[in-house]
């Protein structure tokens, strides 16, 4: 009898404990979902946009196709094909995946030498590759401009632009990795040491797996930074035929500037990669942005 007394007081109060969680998150959670729904309706009504007719678009608003179903794949085929931008979109991911993935192992090395390798001068010159991250990337255009010309090929190929975004990408590598592989357990590495395992196995087998929150968040930064990267494009690819999407949708505003069904739907194109590469790897990206947070 005792125990059902008990009991009863505390369903009770667990149950009284959660509706006051409830209410006191909901005007939080309300919060959340309108800045979210504002986020996304310019994303929505450009989708919607993309696959509508012109005289459709001239004559109502984009939210009338949400009722009305007329929608059409012939805009992406006009801009794929007739305008070019499929050769454009295969240049953006000629250009990314490999300016993503050489900051990303550079760094991730650099990182481990910085977070486990002691030798002189570690901690001075860690300061001095973090305060890189605060040079505007403006600044070093020209100087760089120059450099390339005087190697035509780095200006007439894909070399010089994945240069770029690897130095500049790689201030960013070496914090945010370097934060994170501190925070491994000192006791595992040691072990593998003792048991005659050098630096690169240790970085292989231990580090890199146990890793992936802020490999992944690293890979979300830069792949996106890349993808989106207009003035690098503009300036270091100079051949048309190797120039982004980034660069080419422009060229589209000038030529089909009332067809506003070919533009949403090339932005649209642009946008979506992103989008997917984002939601992919979205449930590493605040663990491993949080992960080296305290102890650095």
């Amino acid at each position: 009898m005792t125990t059902v007394e008990q009991a009863v007081p505390l369903a009770a109060r667990t149950r009284s404990e959660r509706l006051v969680r409830f209410i006191t998150r909901t005007p939080i959670h309300i919060g959340l979902i309108g800045i979210a729904v504002i986020w996304l309706v310019p994303t929505v009504g450009l989708a919607v946009t993309s696959f509508r007719k012109p005289n459709n678009i001239a004559s109502s608003g984009w939210w009338h196709a949400l009722t009305q179903w007329d929608w059409t794949l012939h805009n992406y085929g006009s801009v794929i094909n007739a305008t070019g931008m499929g050769h454009a979109w295969v240049n953006s991911v000629i250009i990314t995946v490999p300016a993503t993935i050489l900051p990303l192992t550079l760094g991730a090395l650099a990182a481990f030498g910085f977070a486990w390798v002691p030798f002189p001068f570690r901690d001075t010159l860690f300061l001095i590759i973090v305060a890189l991250m605060i040079v505007p990337i403006q600044t070093s255009l020209v100087p760089l401009l120059k450099l390339f010309a005087q190697h035509g090929h780095l200006n007439n190929n894909y070399y010089g632009i994945w240069l770029a975004h690897t130095a500049f990408g790689l201030p960013l590598a070496v914090f945010l990795l370097r934060n994170f592989f501190i925070t491994l357990p000192k006791d595992l590495i040691e072990a593998a040491r003792i048991d005659g395992a050098s630096n690169l196995s240790i970085f292989r087998r231990i580090v890199v797996p146990l890793s992936v929150p802020a490999l992944a968040s690293f890979g979300i930064f830069q792949f996106l930074w890349v993808w989106n990267d207009l003035l690098m494009a503009l300036i270091f690819v100079s051949d048309p035929n190797k120039q982004p999407m980034t660069v080419r949708i422009p060229y589209l505003l000038s030529t089909y500037g009332q067809e506003y069904n070919l533009l949403a739907a090339a932005a649209f194109l642009l946008m979506i990669v992103p989008l997917i590469v984002f939601f992919a790897l979205q449930r590493y990206f605040v663990q491993g942005l949080l992960a080296g947070s305290v102890k650095t």
